[in-house]
């Protein structure tokens, strides 16, 4: 792995994305506007958006990061992109983290912008950090991209990489906290949830929304970016130069 090679890569995509403006609003303004509808249908109870809000947070970013990183990449290897970087001093880890290191600047702008549109046009509270509170969106936007390069290690087309969001990304939204409290739900889908990376994304920023400080989330912080680097070390691993 070369650090040139990796920024090379890394700066490639960047370019691609910036003239992709759909990608670009989806990945931006769509978690906004969704936060909104959300703030706008509980108004005259805000204690919704207080309950939810940082849930939300947390998991929009790793949602719509995993959707973009996946499709993208498989792309790059379904039109033999992939296939001619690898036939270059470029490998596979290069690529891989070159792809992370361009979506993790963007998953930082989304992260930012949605933390701040929830906390000062929706009106979620916030207690505690709210630096802290961007930067744990960071993380799950960060998240959900090395989650999207594992799943598009897996897939053969577009449509398998969208098939890996209902079998990856929503079992981690039905157990980590948005449906209902970990604590009561039946002790093997508690135990299913221990394992599973999105809830640790929620209780992080669902402690500092609740005030605790910001070195009491750092475990569950610490567990988020050990499941990071798992899922780019797996896609390194299962990363085929082209889609047979």
């Amino acid at each position: 792995m070369s650090a040139r090679r990796t920024l090379a890569t890394a700066h490639r995509i960047m370019l691609q994305l910036r003239h992709d403006p759909r990608s670009i609003a989806l990945m931006v303004l769509v978690p906004c506007i969704i936060m909104g509808l959300i703030a706008w249908m509980f108004q005259d109870n805000p204690m919704v958006i207080d309950r939810f809000g940082p849930i939300l947070v947390a998991i929009f970013p790793a949602f719509v990061m995993f959707l973009i990183t996946s499709v993208t990449t498989l792309r790059e290897r379904t039109s033999g992109t992939l296939e001619r970087l690898m036939s270059s001093p470029v490998g596979k880890a290069d690529f891989l983290f070159g792809y992370a290191l361009a979506f993790a600047a963007m998953a930082a702008v989304q992260a930012i912008v949605l933390t701040a549109w929830a906390r000062w046009v929706c009106g979620m509270d916030v207690r505690g950090s709210l630096a802290a509170m961007m930067g744990v969106a960071v993380l799950d936007a960060v998240l959900g991209s090395s989650l999207g390069l594992a799943a598009s290690s897996f897939a053969r087309t577009e449509f398998q990489a969208v098939q890996m969001l209902p079998l990856m990304i929503v079992p981690q939204l039905v157990v980590c906290g948005l449906v209902m409290p970990r604590n009561q739900m039946p002790r093997v889908l508690e135990l299913f949830s221990d394992v599973v990376p999105f809830t640790y994304a929620v209780e992080a920023a669902g402690d500092i929304a609740g005030g605790q400080p910001a070195s009491d989330a750092l475990p569950d912080v610490a567990l988020v970016l050990g499941f990071t680097v798992l899922a780019i070390g797996l896609g390194v691993l299962t990363l085929r130069r082209r889609t047979p």
